[in-house]
């Protein structure tokens, strides 16, 4: 077997944020990292925002236990969604953050309304 297939293998497709109509801040369910290794991406898929100067702002935070205060996790913020449909990544390398880490959008404008999902793409540790 090619070293490329073993590593396809071992690669898994979650939904971080299930695809949505959204409308107000909120956040994810909490995502254990613990069972992957090395780069998590995070693909971001959202169409065109609507309202009056709609925006959508996605971060994400981390903590090192499944509930309490999350804090920001550094570098780990999306480019603010308007008007226009987008598409972006965001990699974090799981070793460099603590286990567990949450998506946070913050919606605003008068009717806001945007329709995204993120999908987490990573390689399980033990495939």
């Amino acid at each position: 077997m090619a070293i490329i297939q073993q590593n396809l293998e071992k690669l898994d497709v979650t939904a971080a944020v299930v695809s949505a109509s959204v409308t107000a801040t909120a956040s994810s369910s909490v995502i254990d990292l613990l069972e992957f290794d090395g780069d998590v991406v995070l693909v971001l898929n959202c169409a065109a925002g609507t309202g009056s100067s709609p925006t959508l702002n996605v971060k994400v935070q981390e903590h090192s236990a499944t509930s309490g205060t999350f804090t920001d996790l550094s570098g780990a913020t999306f480019t603010e969604v308007t008007t226009s449909a987008s598409l972006q990544t965001l990699a974090i390398n799981k070793d460099e953050c603590k286990r567990y880490i949450k998506i946070v959008q913050t919606v605003a404008g008068s009717s806001p309304v945007f329709v995204y999902g993120i999908s987490l793409v990573a390689a399980k540790k033990y495939g």
